[in-house]
């Protein structure tokens, strides 16, 4: 559907990302039993300390593979 850019937004939403996730939730499970911060020092001499651009944190991306595999998400993008 084409619409004109004329309607503005008048109304903002905050919302915060801690109360759209339940209390009970698997991932917040595995997120206090698991300390993920092992994956930097095992990375660390993989990255390049002075060239090159700045990296996504490693322990994000392993999250999101992790959490792939936990949901049988079989796309990356």
């Amino acid at each position: 559907m084409l619409r004109s850019n004329k309607e503005k937004q008048h109304e903002l939403e905050f919302v915060c990302i801690e109360e759209l996730v339940p209390e009970d939730h698997l991932l917040r499970k595995v997120d206090k039993h698991i300390d993920f911060s092992f994956i930097t020092d095992k990375v660390r001499p993989l990255y390049c300390e002075n060239n090159g651009r700045p990296s996504i944190d490693p322990v994000v991306l392993f999250k999101m593979m992790f959490i792939g595999y936990l949901f049988g998400i079989r796309s990356e993008r």
